[in-house]
Order: C-alpha cells, then structure tokens, then sequence
C-alpha cells in the first residue's frame, strides 16, 4: 500500500469510491475541470491510497489562512473515502498521517473536519488517531437545491469597498 498525490487517471475509480459514500455519480468531467484549475495551487492537497493496484482511499486538504494572533494557517479535510472492502487495513490511518505531514511542513496551528453524525464507524477511528469529537462542535449547512432555507434577503450580498 501506497499514498501519493492524485493523478487526473485517477479520478473515474475515485468518482467510483464516492458512490460507496453518497451513493450518487459524480460527473467525471467537472471532476477533471475542477482538478485541472486546483492541482498545482500549494494550498490545496489530494491524497490517494493504492492497495493491490487500485485506488482504495483518498482525501483532500485545504491550506486556510487566519487572521489573528500569530496568524498561522489552519487545514481543513474533506472527502475521506476508503473502499468498503479495503477497511481496517490501515488505508485511513496511512492517509491521515501523510495530511498531518503535510500540514506540519506547512506550519499549519491544527487540523478540522466534520463528519456526518450518523457515521459513528468513523468516530473510533479519527479518535484513535488523536481527534477529540468532544472539544468543538461542528456545524454544515447545504446550499442551492439541497436545502430551501437560505439567508434573509437582506444578508445575501457582500459588499466590497
């Protein structure tokens, strides 16, 4: 077993992991529009996991900045994925390591994600990596046809000077 950064061949067996997950296509061709535009930005990192050939896992980290204290960036993990039936093999915990690697080198102050709540498979695991489900609370809001509620009118604009 492998991890290294996603390749554009890989997206259509990636697009595969995510129907495990939501159970839903992706559309291959704005997968590879949106690849193209984000591969060689430094802040943004896609991860893949290879088992026996195929990929098995992935995720993907953003680089966020803050603007407070010592001003130290921050990462956000999306899109952990590992292959039902490449689970507990250490695909996961291999793919958490390389991002917090990466967010090191980074000089990153800590690492966020949420995870949907009725995935309490995945709460041992991200606890056993160090992640404490306990100290935040996290919170999603789906936008655009997802959801009907959206802001009140009079906060739907940002204006710039």
């Amino acid at each position: 077993m492998g991890i290294r950064e996603l390749r554009e061949t890989d997206l259509e067996a990636l697009a595969e992991l995510y129907v495990q997950f939501w159970g839903e296509m992706s559309s291959i061709e704005r997968m590879q529009k949106t690849f193209r535009r984000l591969k060689d930005n430094p802040d943004y990192i896609f991860l893949v996991a290879e088992h026996k050939g195929h990929i098995a896992g992935s995720l993907m980290g953003i680089i966020c900045e803050e603007l407070y204290g010592e001003c130290r960036p921050f990462l956000v993990i999306e899109d952990v994925i590992v292959d039902r039936l490449s689970r507990h093999k250490g695909i996961g915990s291999a793919l958490m390591r390389n991002i917090e690697t990466y967010a090191i080198s980074r000089n990153c102050n800590y690492i966020i994600f949420v995870t949907e709540s009725e995935r309490t498979d995945a709460l041992p695991f991200y606890t056993s990596l160090g992640y404490s489900p306990d100290a935040y609370r996290g919170f999603k809001k789906r936008l655009g046809r997802q959801t009907e509620k959206s802001l009140p009118p009079h906060q739907t604009e940002i204006k710039q000077d």
